[in-house]
């Protein structure tokens, strides 16, 4: 048996309906394992082939919806930017909460930031804003010592319809009334005798 999916193959085509009920209701993206699983198989090639299908058949029918491919194999079926704006009214829930769009603020306006002055300006919740930013697609980071230095990436600004510059980011935050929060200042106590 063949781990590439057959369109014609009633079988193929129920575990590619199934992968496309699970990447709509999600609203985020799954992995190829999370796919097997919602498709009721083992073989995460034959669901990540069977998900590169859909993303061919969508994104080439579709206006207003796209189906990407992230790093590690994870896909996502959204909203073009275009049309994000259209269709907020009807949405029942937020992408983001508020607190994961602010930390989504200070990264987009200090980035280059690592984990720890994040969590400063942030508060230890950060950490979990990450994740979900992360999961998105919408920031990456990369090791520098002990800690993560996070910056955001050509995803943000492609699904926000917004400049891959961070400088103009920057800019636009300012211009919508962003004040960023100084990191705490640490002192010490010296002991004088």
């Amino acid at each position: 048996m063949t781990d590439l999916p057959d369109s014609s193959n009633p079988k193929d085509k129920l575990l590619q309906a199934k992968i496309e009920a699970a990447l709509y209701a999600a609203g985020r993206p799954l992995s190829k394992f999370e796919l097997a699983k919602a498709a009721g198989i083992t073989s995460t090639i034959k669901s990540s082939a069977i998900a590169r299908n859909l993303m061919s058949k969508i994104n080439s029918t579709f206006e207003a919806i796209q189906m990407f491919e992230l790093e590690g194999d994870r896909f996502v079926i959204q909203l073009k930017s275009n049309f994000t704006t259209s269709a907020r009214k009807f949405s029942s829930r937020p992408l983001l909460s508020t607190a994961e769009l602010k930390t989504l603020s200070f990264i987009v306006y200090f980035q280059p930031i690592s984990g720890k002055d994040l969590a400063d300006r942030r508060g230890p919740n950060s950490y979990q804003h990450v994740r979900t930013l992360k999961q998105l697609g919408f920031i990456k980071s990369e090791p520098s010592g002990r800690t993560k230095i996070f910056s955001t990436t050509s995803r943000l600004a492609e699904y926000f319809g917004i400049a891959n510059d961070p400088a103009i980011l920057k800019e636009q935050l300012i211009k919508y009334g962003f004040k960023p929060k100084k990191a705490p200042v640490i002192q010490t106590t010296s002991n004088k005798a």
